[in-house]
């Protein structure tokens, strides 16, 4: 009898160790194969020129550390240049605008995969001057008695832009300041302007601002002067060819530590208000 039950004993152990081998084996190839099956594809990301700081120096790389076998091609922009060139047969696989308008135009084509659309980050708009600046400039208001040059984006194709012109005339004074505009081809160029004092002032997002020790906040939009909240939508695009490798980069970007670092660089989290 003993001799029995240690038998059956013997037996009930090795099928454990079967069972657990197996399962941590299968865990361990889906593990493997989840990185391996991607090797050799690319992503080519177009994103707006306001996240090529969080990309190009933190994202990209954690993307890239933990599938080593993808490459990630970023193109930056105006959103609404990336817009024309995804129109215009730019090859992309994930599209990241600083404003619904684009993307929703390219949704309207057929390019932009709708279940993938991701209402993603908020933005603030704030007032910059040149940091050495001593112009008495201490809110939007003021810039009806600006002598020198406003820089903004262009409001035709460039996000930080249109905020900007819907602003300032949601606060009455668009007509008194619009003969003193530099129209800047993406918010990086009228971040430049005003950091190398060839503009008195500039309408950027906050991100932005924080990203250059040459400007200084004056202060946000005022409560009210914007209709349109700042959100960034990211989204894969229907002529993707490499969607795996894309849905991979958009699954990354929505994990916790991708989005802790959009936040370390001023970037909300946006939340749907239901």
């Amino acid at each position: 009898m003993k001799t029995k039950n240690m038998l059956i004993i013997a037996i009930v152990a090795i099928v454990v160790v079967i069972g657990a081998t197996s399962v941590v084996s299968a865990g361990l190839f889906d593990f493997l194969g989840s990185n391996s099956n991607l090797d050799g594809q690319e992503v080519n990301l177009a994103a707006a020129a306001s996240l090529k700081n969080v990309y190009d120096e933190k994202l990209i790389p954690m993307f890239k550390e933990k599938y080593p076998g993808v490459k990630v091609t970023p193109t930056y922009a105006s959103s609404g240049d990336l817009q024309s060139q995804i129109e215009n047969g730019l090859q992309a696989d994930v599209f990241m605008s600083a404003a619904n308008k684009q993307m929703n135009k390219l949704a309207e084509e057929g390019l932009v995969d709708n279940k993938t659309n991701v209402q993603f980050l908020e933005n603030k708009v704030v007032l910059i001057v040149p940091k050495d600046s001593t112009a008495n400039i201490t809110s939007f208001d003021d810039l009806k008695k600006v002598n020198g040059t406003i820089a903004i984006g262009d409001p035709e194709s460039v996000p930080a832009g249109q905020y900007a012109k819907e602003a300032m005339t949601n606060l009455g004074i668009w007509n008194d300041t619009e003969s003193k505009l530099s129209l800047g081809t993406d918010v990086t160029a009228v971040l430049n302007q005003v950091a190398q004092g060839s503009a008195d002032c500039g309408i950027v997002y906050s991100t932005d601002a924080k990203s250059n020790d040459g400007v200084k906040v004056v202060c946000e939009a005022p409560d009210g002067a914007l209709k349109t909240p700042v959100i960034y939508p990211v989204a894969q695009l229907t002529n993707s060819t490499h969607p795996d490798a894309a849905k991979a980069f958009m699954d990354f970007l929505q994990t916790k530590e991708a989005k802790d670092i959009f936040v370390e660089y001023g970037f909300t989290i946006h939340e749907d208000k239901k």
